[in-house]
């Protein structure tokens, strides 16, 4: 049984909460990431923010990146997995959600990160495929 820790790539790196989307947007340029997880103070996982989020959200809007800050961009609860939870379950989430990226959590706290890209790496083609028709194709 493949689980979530398997599947995820480790060392996700966070945003904190107030900073600014300019150093988002330059720490995914170094990470090579489309998204960042964002943390507060408490360094628990409060959001994750997405360089799409920094366009839509920020740019379009004629907002300032360099004076927004990323726990503005914050919405509801983080969808997350377990570090324990089998790849079947985080199909499940990631599915169900229709979401690309998903954080994984150990004793409350961020653990790694999960991607498109790491199921490719991990999983069946079947299983891959149906994630892609489900959650891509759906856009």
């Amino acid at each position: 049984m493949t689980t979530a820790r398997e599947i995820m790539h480790t060392g996700a790196t966070c945003i904190q909460e107030n900073e600014t989307l300019e150093d988002a947007a330059r720490r995914m340029k170094e990470l090579d990431v489309g998204a960042l997880p964002i943390c507060g103070p408490d360094d628990r996982l409060h959001g994750i923010i997405t360089d799409r989020d920094i366009v839509v959200k920020c740019l379009a809007m004629g907002k300032d990146p360099r004076t927004v800050k990323a726990g503005q961009l914050e919405q509801g609860k983080p969808i997350t997995t377990d570090a324990e939870a089998d790849a079947g379950q985080v199909l499940q989430v990631m599915e169900a959600h229709k979401i690309r990226r998903l954080p994984v959590i150990d004793d409350h706290r961020l653990v790694g990160m999960i991607s498109e890209a790491d199921l490719a790496r991990h999983l069946p083609e079947d299983q891959v495929g149906h994630f892609v028709e489900v959650v891509c194709a759906a856009r």
